[in-house]
């Protein structure tokens, strides 16, 4: 047995319909399917062939975990280029949910907040022939000069 890739993730979330707006805005995410009163809600990508890549589950107006409690830390959403890195640094600046940049070697990462303080990360892998096997993978993204460098690069979001 060999497991090939996550297909999907759900989240509790205090609000279903709130949260799904947040994704479609921000993230371009579609609702595929749901319960007639919102509850439970099954969104896509917008590059994916599954049926749905985050299911989110009303549970209310329940407390949230502490600041590194164990469980899920966050999710990363892969992008196809950097342009599209890009673009999502503007969404989500936009709607105050950027927390975050981060220069991997391997990856350029944002890292942001959803209307329930549930972290993600979207982000753009460098071609594997480039990555950097000396850098430290903890520096601060420069997305401006990325643009410059790595510009029209398709690494299969």
């Amino acid at each position: 047995m060999k497991v090939t890739r996550l297909n999907h993730a759900v989240l509790w979330v205090r609000d279903a319909r709130a949260s799904a707006a947040f994704y479609e805005d921000a993230l371009g995410f579609q609702v595929v399917d749901g319960d007639p009163a919102g509850r439970a809600l099954f969104l896509r990508a917008g590059g994916s062939s599954n049926h749905h890549d985050l299911g989110l589950f009303t549970v209310g107006d329940g407390p949230s975990a502490p600041l590194h409690a164990p469980g899920l830390y966050h999710l990363a959403w892969q992008v196809d280029t950097i342009e599209d890195l890009s673009a999502a640094a503007a969404a989500l600046q936009d709607r105050g949910a950027l927390v975050g940049a981060t220069d991997h070697g391997v990856s350029k990462s944002l890292y942001a907040k959803d209307p329930d303080g549930i972290e993600f990360e979207v982000m753009w892998r460098v071609p594997p022939d480039r990555w950097d096997s000396e850098h430290a993978g903890l520096e601060p993204l420069d997305l401006v000069a990325e643009l410059q460098r790595w510009a029209g690069v398709s690494t299969g979001g």
